[in-house]
């Protein structure tokens, strides 16, 4: 069945004007002008995240549906796919953000944007551990495209999170996948585009 509404998610410190985002969007908006497309700024808050994201995707068709989730936002994709039933693309996908987070409690700053700041509170960590899928129960719904060079999460945690489950590993690479237009076409491919 072909995916008629997608949805991307964006990583920590991250927003809908990051490289991968912007570049997903143009493609998308090219190639398949009529996906409905939504990429939404996402809170510091996983909670409301997912509650303003629940929202914002209550009246499209589950069964023709996609999210693409980056970092974090791989995160959250796994646990609206998981949710919802529908398929699932990962970029460097966080595993266990709650840990890796802990550290980011306070204020910080947009990578691409240093002007813009945000706060991190404690009760975020608990969220996010609330939102942990401990496995996946349909590998066929995800495809990732993991960069054994991400200096920022282990590509090993990573696959392992993710058994069964169609896995692009990149022999290098980075946590940002700044060849990420490369990769396009197979994501496409794997979201079967309407």
């Amino acid at each position: 069945m072909p995916t008629t509404h997608l949805l991307y998610l964006h990583g920590f410190r991250s927003s809908p004007a990051s490289n991968k985002a912007r570049l997903m969007a143009a493609a998308v908006a090219s190639r398949h002008p009529d996906v409905v497309w939504w990429c939404p700024a996402l809170a510091a808050s996983p909670k409301a995240v997912m509650a303003e994201v629940l929202q914002g995707i209550a009246h499209w068709p589950k069964e023709k549906m996609a999210v693409v989730g980056s970092s974090l936002g791989g995160f959250y994709a796994t646990w609206l796919a998981e949710r919802l039933g529908c398929k699932a693309v990962l970029l460097n996908p966080a595993v266990h953000p709650a840990r890796d987070l802990a550290d980011y409690i306070g204020d910080n700053t947009l990578w691409h944007d240093p002007a813009q700041s945000f706060r991190f509170d404690p009760v975020f960590v608990n969220e996010l551990l609330a939102q942990e899928i401990a496995s996946i129960s349909r590998p066929e719904r995800y495809y990732a495209v993991i960069a054994r060079g991400d200096e920022v999460l282990d590509w090993l945690e990573m696959t392992d999170h993710y058994p069964g489950a169609a896995i692009k590993l990149l022999p290098a690479g980075d946590h940002a996948l700044s060849d990420f237009e490369a990769h396009l076409d197979e994501i496409f491919g794997f979201l079967a585009l309407a």
